[in-house]
């Protein structure tokens, strides 16, 4: 497998998130948001967490209309795989990959601590190494992430299986208590909760690394 990380001004998760790719068998690419191209050969594009441009506008607003952003948009339009964690998630829905909107958390606070999600579904690449309803623990660190969508989008995403993650508490008041969602194709997800920081038992956890390992399985059989 090989995959591409992206880097923003103000990204503070793609080390982690490459480590994580790496660890899983991984060729890993690092990708400045000022190029215009992505690696030769690419099958799947991280885009990471953290406070890219300093979360002016709306978090991932500017990120989203980098240089690189049409690369993204090229790579996911001909099925390439994408993958986006919590500020990254907040990118790849400004760019119109996944819809909805991530909002200000419910308490107007800062969230940083370990949650509990339940697989809502396995049927993605991504999900395919848990089990249907099992629970994990990952942890989450962000401020706005709020699930938000309009009722016929949600109804969409309940009837066409593509709620990847919930929270069994939801901590930031998102609707229908969703931490993740798929594309249409379901090679899109976006995910407010942190897999790459549960992927190593020194990290107090290994729930995230399924998550690694199971794309990069399916894309080896790809």
């Amino acid at each position: 497998m090989k995959a591409a990380v992206l880097t923003f001004p103000g990204s503070n998760c793609d080390r982690d998130l490459a480590v994580a790719f790496e660890q899983a068998g991984a060729e890993v690419h690092r990708v400045w948001h000022k190029d215009t191209d992505l690696p030769a050969g690419l099958d799947i594009v991280a885009v990471p967490g953290g406070f890219s441009f300093g979360d002016y506008l709306r978090c991932g607003a500017i990120a989203a209309q980098s240089p690189i952003g049409a690369a993204v948009r090229a790579h996911a339009a001909k099925g390439g795989y994408v993958l986006g964690i919590c500020n990254g998630f907040q990118v790849l829905t400004e760019m119109g990959l996944l819809p909805g909107a991530l909002m200000r958390n419910a308490g107007l606070k800062f969230i940083c601590k370990s949650v509990e999600l339940q697989v809502a579904t396995t049927n993605s690449a991504y999900t395919s190494g848990y089990t249907a309803g099992q629970r994990v623990r990952i942890p989450v660190a962000h401020h706005d992430g709020n699930y938000t969508a309009d009722a016929e989008t949600l109804q969409r995403l309940r009837d066409e299986d593509r709620i990847a993650f919930t929270y069994s508490d939801n901590p930031n008041g998102s609707m229908n208590s969703i931490a993740g969602i798929l594309s249409e194709n379901r090679r899109v997800l976006g995910m407010m909760p942190h897999p790459e920081r549960a992927s190593e038992v020194s990290h107090g956890g290994t729930d995230g690394s399924v998550l690694f390992r199971a794309v990069a399985g399916a894309l080896a059989l790809a």
